[in-house]
């Protein structure tokens, strides 16, 4: 059986190649939370990340909607019952620009399976400056 932390990511980084926006927000609990990058963000300077599916149905909008990205995982550790830790690598294509960028995600689900928290590690610093 498929931890369902690990198998709760492989649906979100397949929907978010495939801008499926519809099933990648059926991933979430009501009031789940994300953090995409953990720590200040132009799209989210006071750090306080997105809660409940309406604040993920903007960030979906903003971050995932406007660009043609492939998420490659590399190594998927389940960390617990209910999470997973993944290593993995976005090349991303944002206005002509291509880039990759390595990303550690920390996946939390609840006992329905329902994401309750993603927190995704990357270099903002790193992002502008490949994104000049």
């Amino acid at each position: 059986m498929t931890h369902p932390a690990i198998e709760a990511h492989k649906k979100s980084i397949a929907y978010a190649m495939a801008r499926d926006k519809e099933k990648w927000l059926a991933l979430f609990d009501e009031h789940a939370e994300v953090h995409d990058p953990v720590g200040p963000a132009p799209h989210d300077p006071e750090a306080k990340g997105f809660h409940g599916l309406a604040e993920l149905s903007h960030f979906w909008d903003i971050m995932i909607a406007p660009q043609d990205i492939i998420i490659a995982p590399h190594r998927q550790i389940a960390t617990g019952p209910d999470t997973a830790a993944v290593f993995m690598t976005m090349t991303n294509n944002y206005n002509g620009i291509k880039f990759h960028l390595d990303m550690i995600g920390i996946y939390v689900v609840n006992e329905a399976g329902k994401l309750t928290s993603l927190k995704a590690y990357w270099d903002t610093a790193e992002a502008a400056e490949k994104m000049k």
